[in-house]
């Protein structure tokens, strides 16, 4: 491995050093993904156990919690690929997931319409500085197309008449939406608040992985005589 991997990044206000636990709170808060992932695992063997796309997810979840863990405690650039690559991974399979499940379109179009959506995604940052030249929100525009897809996804599920999943994306997006809120004033508030506010971050967006795991698992299992309690 190259030794450019190796390079530290302090991209974070509660980072003062290159040691291991110098973002102790970014670093611990990360076990909420961990918690989510396990409470949701709960949530599908109720549900019967046989859901493997809500398994998928509960696992990324799993992954997502270690991959940021790793980036916090090493904060260099190959454990910024653990923190980011499963985040997308969990984003565009959701995405996927919801547009079969929720939407019920068939595959090839589901497919197609995540394609649009990665394309719409990886082309926004140049449309945004093109609009908005410095506005780099703290390293959070990147995350701004996720917040719009589940609030638009969220709403054609309400008009649609899939209510219960819409309210969920919907309520998912709002707070995924304050989440990003606090990731982007991280830099900001340091001189007030020297732990910063990434850790937020971190807790309420476990809230959101929980909240679209959870919908994923009901929705699923309203389609058989099995029902998720709790």
């Amino acid at each position: 491995m190259p030794e450019s991997w190796f390079t530290p990044i302090d991209s974070y206000c509660e980072r003062l050093g290159t040691a291991f636990w110098a973002e102790p709170l970014n670093a611990v808060t990360n076990g909420a993904f961990i918690a989510a992932a396990l409470y949701a695992f709960v949530l599908w063997r109720r549900a019967g156990g046989r859901d493997w796309p809500a398994l998928w997810l509960i696992a990324i979840t799993f992954i997502v919690g270690t991959g940021s863990f790793l980036f916090h405690t090493f904060a260099n650039r190959w454990s910024l690929l653990a923190d980011v690559l499963p985040i997308a991974v969990f984003i565009y399979s959701y995405f996927l997931l919801a547009m079969v499940r929720y939407l019920n379109l068939g595959l090839v179009v589901a497919i197609a319409a995540t394609l649009l959506f990665a394309a719409f995604n990886m082309s926004f940052g140049r449309l945004w500085f093109g609009i908005l030249p410095g506005m780099t929100l703290n390293g959070s525009v990147g995350y701004l197309p996720a917040a719009l897809a589940l609030f638009a996804v969220g709403t054609v599920c309400q008009v649609s008449g899939v209510r219960e999943a819409g309210r969920a994306l919907l309520l998912a997006a709002c707070v995924f939406a304050l989440s990003l809120f606090f990731r982007s004033i991280d830099s900001t508030v340091c001189a007030t608040m020297p732990a910063g506010t990434h850790f937020l971050w971190h807790v309420l967006n476990a809230l959101v992985l929980f909240i679209l795991m959870k919908a994923a698992i009901v929705h699923s299992s309203r389609k058989s005589p099995i029902h998720v309690q709790g």
